[in-house]
């Protein structure tokens, strides 16, 4: 039961919730259950079909309607009491500044990617109001209280940032099947389905001149008086044969690797179009498009079992049939949705035949869909602890409990016989650039780098800076804001266009810029230093942050990556919340953040290894490391005492 001083504080408070996913819904109903009676949410999701087996707020009914107001709605018919505020709106907005974080007492985070989470962080840091975080991957999760000037902010400590792929291996060498979906989706289905005048790495014709007319044309296309099981083969031939004999002709490339084998269909398939099995009325019949199904016209059910390579390479054919005749308006313009069932009976498909082709084991349609749509299949009851514990803290917060702050988390097997094992909180870095305010040094060739460079690749891809100023000295070089009028428009954009060491001020080695976000009140200082050369394989952005962490690419010999849902038009690596899968182990590579002796409740050290998990689709995860080799004095850090 709660004390009288306990109620005083929920009954006063007003919270904000940033999330209404799988934590979400789970803390509006603990919330409002415990007494709380003012409470925002912000969430800029709709919900999906993927949702409901977790988000328990949300009926089929509900799909495609706003999660915040859904949820709200719900919460509200068992404690209608409650004042319960929805916005359907991104956190990034405008609207949501430091001026209406500070109307609140403390703020909840249930986010599902790194930079929002960032965003809130610095609102939060610059409106002095307390931030509780949160994640939770499977039977794992967290929950972490920042408070400015007692705790360590969010960014305290490096996030790994997301998987990327060099281009090179999904085109020419996969050796995961991560590396086949990511090629299936991301180019296949993108060239066949997708906007087909999109740059993409995919080979759809042949460099030699004088082969033959069928590759002499783009392959992709679909021609006058051509049947949809002839484009099929057609299509089928060029990418799992084709392209393949091509790749073998440079023998260089697999003097150290397994050749691929080449697959036409047919040596798969007969000449003549499959007979089906299935129930093809079905089809024809819903008028949902996202349920039409090859599974259903060929009579196949069983979605955990792993398909011979006959039967992926049915799939593959009829998928395309049902898109160009089912789907024939949705043709050009569509994106894969892991909600979509053809898309991801496709991509299992295409997927599974390429795998065969590079001898790599293939997976079933369930496993396949998790790996496409980066989903990490959570658990509710975890979502449902983490929800508990996030509320724990808000009262220590709001009661201004320091020396009880804990930062808990929830583990999957017992450790010292616990499940939750809490730890006392860390003191604030020294070093980090966002609460701390430390300078930051840059590389750079200042004599041919241009400003938009640095803007795009450094103050907003690095810094997460959504509306950025910036000044060298009294001169401001660049500006973003509704407020400026259309000279000053015209002559940042001009700047933007120019290389550094020309503009109005020039920027040189030895250079200081300043760089401030307005929105999130946030500054930092950038040293520049000119540097002529870099290395195109492990820089190939030109430039070098020092202070700002970045998990290297897989090693390999091209420069170009591809996330898991990153458009093959980009040569940069995604934003932080693109992949969050990995198809062997789901543990996530980075920096591991290490206990000290407070965490050894017991007194004994505990040597087990705990993994950094990447968030599921809802919530984000970062566990601890107890130790190097046993030693839990190394990498020991301040706590708050």
């Amino acid at each position: 039961m709660a004390s009288q001083q306990q109620l005083s504080v929920i009954k006063g408070a007003k919270v904000l919730m940033v999330g209404a996913g799988g934590i979400g819904c789970e803390l509006l109903k603990t919330l409002a259950l415990s007494g709380f009676q003012d409470i925002h949410i912000i969430d800029m999701d709709t919900i999906e079909v993927s949702n409901l087996n977790r988000q328990f707020l949300f009926r089929k009914s509900h799909v495609g309607l706003s999660k915040a107001k859904v949820a709200r709605d719900a919460v509200l018919r068992f404690r209608p009491q409650v004042s319960i505020t929805s916005y359907h709106a991104n956190v990034k907005n405008q609207e949501f500044n430091v001026d209406f974080l500070k109307q609140f007492s403390v703020v909840l985070n249930g986010l599902d990617n790194l930079d929002a989470r960032r965003h809130v962080n610095r609102l939060c840091l610059a409106a002095d109001v307390p931030l509780v975080e949160s994640g939770t991957t499977g039977f794992l999760g967290q929950v972490t209280v920042h408070v400015k000037g007692k705790t360590e902010c969010y960014e305290c400590q490096p996030k790994p940032a997301p998987k990327t792929y060099p281009v090179c291996t999904i085109t020419s060498t996969p050796s995961k099947f991560v590396h086949c979906i990511v090629w299936a989706k991301d180019l296949l289905f993108t060239k066949l389905f997708g906007d087909k005048n999109q740059e993409n790495d995919l080979n759809v014709r042949s460099s030699d001149p004088a082969s033959s007319s069928d590759h002499a044309e783009d392959i992709f296309q679909l021609n006058k008086d051509e049947t949809i099981e002839h484009y099929g083969r057609r299509v089928f031939d060029h990418v799992f044969g084709y392209n393949i004999e091509v790749a073998l002709s440079n023998e260089d490339t697999w003097k150290n690797r397994n050749k691929p084998r080449p697959i036409y269909s047919r040596d798969i398939l007969p000449e003549e179009p499959t007979k089906q099995n299935g129930n093809t009325d079905k089809n024809c019949a819903t008028d949902d498009q996202s349920l039409i199904s090859a599974m259903t016209s060929l009579g196949i059910k069983n979605p955990q079992e792993i398909w011979s390579l006959m039967e992926n390479s049915r799939i593959f054919i009829e998928a395309i049939k049902l898109f160009f005749t089912k789907r024939e308006k949705d043709v050009g313009n569509l994106a894969f949705d892991k909600d979509d069932q053809l898309a991801v009976e496709f991509v299992t498909a295409a997927a599974n035949i390429r795998a065969e082709s590079f001898g790599i084991p293939m997976h079933s349609l369930f496993e396949s869909k998790g790996i496409a749509g980066n989903i990490v299949h959570a658990v509710a009851t975890t979502n449902a602890i983490i929800a508990g514990l996030i509320v724990i803290e808000a009262i220590k917060v709001l009661q201004n409990d320091a020396n009880n702050y804990r930062m808990t988390y929830c583990l999957e097997h017992p450790s010292r016989k616990m499940l939750l094992m809490p730890v006392e909180p860390f003191e604030p870095n020294k070093s980090c650039y966002v609460c701390s305010e430390t300078p930051l040094s840059l590389e750079i060739n200042t004599h041919h780098a241009k400003l938009r460079d640095f803007v795009e690749k450094i103050v907003k891809a690095k810094l997460g800076m959504n509306f950025p100023l910036i000044m060298h000295g009294a001169a401001l070089l660049y500006e973003v804001g509704d407020d400026l009028d259309e000279d000053m428009v015209a002559n940042y954009t001009a700047n933007l266009e120019k290389v550094l060491s020309e503009l109005p001020s020039p920027v040189v080695s030895g250079t200081i810029l300043s760089v401030e976000d307005l929105q999130q009140e946030l500054s930092c200082s950038i040293n520049i230093k000119h540097r002529d050369e870099f290395d195109e394989e492990k820089e190939p952005d030109g430039m070098v942050l020092s202070g700002w962490q970045q998990t290297p690419l897989e090693k390999d010999d091209c420069n170009k990556t591809l996330g898991n849902g990153e458009s093959t038009s980009k040569t940069l690596p995604s934003a932080p919340d693109a992949d969050k899968y990995d198809d062997s182990d789901m543990v996530a590579s980075g920096r591991k953040r290490k206990l000290d002796e407070a965490v050894n409740i017991s007194g004994e050290a505990n040597s087990s290894k705990k993994p950094e998990v990447l968030d599921d689709d809802d919530d984000d995860l970062v566990m601890l490391d107890d130790g190097d080799n046993g030693d839990p004095a190394i990498n020991k850090k301040k706590r708050l005492q």
